[in-house]
């Protein structure tokens, strides 16, 4: 397609984001509007794919988007450019930041969950924009469907976030996302044959078309960044004004006010999920440009003869963060590529460029990296665990602000859906964390609504807490809800741990001996190091315990003492699960090929000495 003019009229353009709680089907509707817009041959290997847009490894084991992303297609005389967005709170920085690229929102609900925590942070940050809404009920297939009572929850969120009146008006559509239909009225049979026509519609007609300059001087707003291996550097945005092509010579306007000259090396459009080279691309259009190689997301590319900055993007500031480091146990060196100071700093540099919500700060020889929840910062981690990094990382802890001198710290609004079994239970344990329960209600399918407000450390560890408690059933959604002052110290929610007494390999011998004082989590065979966490102990206390003796061999036999030593299974903690386990004193250490708890301070006296302190 190199060479081609790419200048398609603004009137004829529409960009629209796709915004939804998790779960609620967006990446499956992109998919629907992928395969009917005959963007893909009928022998192409997408045509038989589902969730096409989630392309990380990640993604697709999570089954979650972290990413946004953006695609390509058409309709009749009409290009569509759509924005997949992440759905979960901890990625909502990306979501803020492709919204700026919208000129309207798909807002996908599922019939029978009706809006949730993630539906009123992304139409908020919608209707902030002054970005046209269209909302598709999803899923109304569901045999616990509630469509009217998820219309009138609708129209309530509306009336609270609305910022004019004009938002108050709203197109409704009905689909089944998975099997490619929708509907403009609830159909008294959803098996009938239908596809994705009136989403199609509905985007040219209710959508309005970019409100853009198309002869002034070239203006863009830089969105996203992406890399290739070949030619560098994309910088990813919608073009407000004017047009930009191959070879012009522009000005990359960044934050600070700085001038830097640079020239566009190629212009690439988007048709699909492919990038095709195109001469020239004009405003209103979302394009990738290359050649601008210090360009960062918020920066502003302009004609050099007119330089005139675009307003940068604001980003909601980080609430948690956590110490990351180069690992200092005795294995370090032995499982990673990449283990020094210098190599992971550099690795970070490079991730707050695209991860926009991050944030970085050295800490001796490691940092301190903050981020948007746990989720966040364990994506990230697991990303550079896999790039072949080698690092040790800290508890989580809150970010704090100060406001008229006095501490603050963020408080997230938490909606838990659970059996009505467990509702003590669920109760309990968030009454010590210090939530403040602000509703219930029971649900149409019979499960109880739980709204609480409570700070967002109390959310640390919580999850795996109340999965165990409700044998894995619980539902749970926050969002953030502003800064409170600094209250006290949380109680501990976990007893002391079994510790390593020496270095060596775990024996089944020395491990029937240890299971006897509390919960494992690792089996025979393992290589351990004094100070390293291998249990959760049944007392308060933490407890040193030898798991590397061996039997000591005698020539007295009996009937009893030969036998093969029966372990109970161990437990094998996810990355998730080490992250919300570890104390102050602790850190965990993350290799490609391993995760090992750990005490801060590995000679036992010394630890003895800090805890009297």
């Amino acid at each position: 397609m190199k060479g081609i003019i790419f200048m398609t009229d603004p009137k004829f353009i529409r960009n629209i984001a796709i915004i939804a709680h998790v779960d609620h089907g967006k990446t499956t509707l992109v998919d629907g509007l992928l395969k009917q817009s005959n963007t893909f041959r009928e022998n192409q290997a997408e045509m038989s794919q589902s969730l096409i847009m989630d392309s990380g490894d990640q993604e697709h084991e999570r089954g979650i988007t972290i990413t946004a992303k953006q695609t390509s297609i058409y309709h009749g005389d009409y290009k569509i450019n759509i924005i997949d967005t992440p759905g979960h709170a901890d990625f909502s920085g990306e979501v803020e930041r492709t919204l700026n690229m919208a000129d309207g929102v798909l807002l996908i609900v599922d019939a029978q969950e009706g809006p949730m925590p993630q539906t009123k942070f992304v139409l908020s940050k919608a209707l902030e924009l002054g970005l046209k809404p269209v909302v598709v009920i999803n899923k109304i297939d569901k045999p616990a469907r509630r469509i009217a009572e998820v219309e009138d929850e609708l129209a309530d969120l509306f009336l609270e976030l609305a910022t004019d009146d004009s938002q108050l008006h709203y197109p409704v559509y009905y689909a089944i996302g998975r099997e490619g239909k929708a509907w403009t009225t609830v159909p008294e049979n959803p098996s009938e044959h239908a596809d994705l026509t009136p989403i199609f519609d509905a985007i040219v007609s209710d959508i309005p078309a970019p409100d853009v300059d198309t002869n002034g001087a070239l203006q863009m707003l830089v969105t996203s960044l992406q890399y290739d291996s070949f030619v560098g550097k994309y910088a990813i945005g919608r073009i407000t004004r004017g047009s930009a092509k191959r070879g012009q010579a522009v000005v990359l306007i960044k934050r600070d006010g700085e001038n830097i000259s640079g020239r566009i090396e190629k212009v690439f459009g988007y048709r699909g999920l492919a990038r095709e080279e195109v001469e020239q691309a004009g405003a209103g259009d979302i394009v990738a440009l290359t050649g601008i190689a210090d360009a960062h997301i918020g920066e502003t590319i302009a004609d050099k003869d007119t330089p005139e900055a675009l307003p940068t993007i604001d980003i909601e500031a980080p609430t948690i963060s956590m110490y990351l480091g180069p690992n200092t146990s005795p294995m370090k060196g032995r499982e990673g590529e990449f283990n020094t100071s210098r190599q992971i700093g550099d690795r970070l540099k490079k991730e707050i460029e695209t991860n926009v919500s991050l944030r970085v700060e050295e800490n001796g020889i490691g940092f301190t990296v903050s981020g948007r929840g746990e989720l966040h910062l364990s994506v990230l981690i697991e990303t550079l665990r896999r790039e072949g990094y080698e690092f040790e990382v800290g508890r989580p802890q809150v970010v704090t602000i100060t406001e008229d001198g006095v501490e603050k710290e963020p408080v997230e609004e938490l909606l838990i859906e659970v059996g009505p079994e467990f509702v003590g239970a669920i109760s309990q344990e968030l009454g010590t964390r210090r939530a403040e329960m602000r509703g219930q209600e029971t649900t149409s399918s019979g499960t109880t609504r739980l709204d609480y407000i409570l700070p967002t450390r109390a959310l640390i560890g919580l999850r795996n807490i109340l999965l165990t408690a409700t044998k894995g059933t619980v539902i749970m959604n926050s969002l953030p809800h502003g800064y409170q002052p600094m209250s006290g110290k949380l109680p501990q929610s976990r007893n002391g741990v079994l510790i390593a007494f020496e270095a060596g390999t775990t024996t089944p011998y020395a491990l029937q001996t240890a299971e006897a004082r509390g919960e494992l989590y690792i089996g025979p065979g393992v290589e351990v190091y004094a100070g390293m966490i291998v249990g959760l102990n049944r007392r308060q206390e933490d407890m040193e315990i030898n798991v590397c003796k061996a039997k000591h061999l005698t020539n007295m036999r009996s009937s009893s003492s030969d036998g093969v030593v029966q372990l109970t299974p161990y437990t094998e903690l996810s990355l998730e699960q080490c992250i919300d386990f570890i104390e102050d004193d602790e850190l965990l250490e993350v290799t490609p090929k391993n995760l090992r708890l750990r005490k801060r301070e590995l000679d036992p006296n010394k630890r003895k000495r800090a805890a009297k302190q």
